[in-house]
């Protein structure tokens, strides 16, 4: 999905502001006395991350998978894209959905246009193999 651009910042420009938190440990020292120590923590609060297309991770089984099926603002998907997201791995146990999605996507038929396409690649094999095994019988 697409970042909002936001008002004064460049298009796909997020702004991160560094987050602080002051706490306190007792330490003893050296002569056994307790001191209690100020600690001043500070950070960018990122999480490391890798992100990749359906089209891309196809074939690939992937150990530890968060996916998200939620429908895209922009264009839309489809069954192929659910199949190839949820199949990439190999255990009920090792997925989560990133966030809540429309169950509607699972009831949905395929278009026209995916079914006509399998449909003359089913035709183009058929053929194919026709023409193989009629040119190895003339062969033989």
């Amino acid at each position: 999905t697409r970042a909002t651009q936001l008002t004064g910042l460049e298009d796909c420009v997020i702004p991160v502001k560094p987050r602080t938190q002051t706490f306190q440990v007792k330490c003893e020292q050296s002569n056994g006395q307790q001191v209690t120590k100020t600690v001043k923590w500070c950070q960018f609060p990122m999480t490391v991350a890798y992100a990749f297309t359906d089209y891309h991770s196809q074939g690939q089984t992937i150990p530890y998978i968060l996916i998200d099926i939620a429908t895209p603002p922009t264009g839309g998907l489809n069954l192929f894209n659910l199949y190839v997201a949820l199949s990439q791995s190999s255990s009920q146990s090792t997925i989560r959905l990133l966030r809540d999605f429309d169950e509607k996507l699972f009831q949905m038929s395929h278009k026209p246009e995916f079914i006509a396409e399998d449909d003359r690649l089913e035709e183009l094999d058929a053929e194919t193999k026709k023409r193989c095994i009629g040119h190895s019988k003339d062969k033989g």
